[in-house]
């Protein structure tokens, strides 16, 4: 997952920055996470000029779209996304 995760955002958006951490062992175990196996929680720090003019939950729809059945294969995705002019 934190390949494909990190490769498509890459590609898509752009970035000037981004750093993907996975934080599922910090996770393992709890009621939330049952099923789940592997890599499921992850957290996002990406700026990409993409996200110029668009709101918080603009760009967070954008990130679910590029990654699609990703999103159906993990548990969590902590979001922290901004454009060049906010950093």
């Amino acid at each position: 997952m934190y390949n494909t995760i990190l490769t498509t955002l890459i590609t898509v958006l752009k970035p000037t920055s981004i750093t993907l951490t996975d934080n599922s062992d910090q996770h393992a175990g709890h009621a939330g996470s049952k099923g789940f196996q592997g890599e499921s929680h992850f957290a996002l720090e990406v700026t990409a000029e993409a996200f110029e003019g668009l709101s918080l939950v603009k760009r967070h729809k954008l990130i679910y779209m590029l990654l699609g059945e990703v999103m159906q294969k993990i548990h969590a995705l902590e979001i922290k996304a901004k454009s060049p002019s906010e950093v």
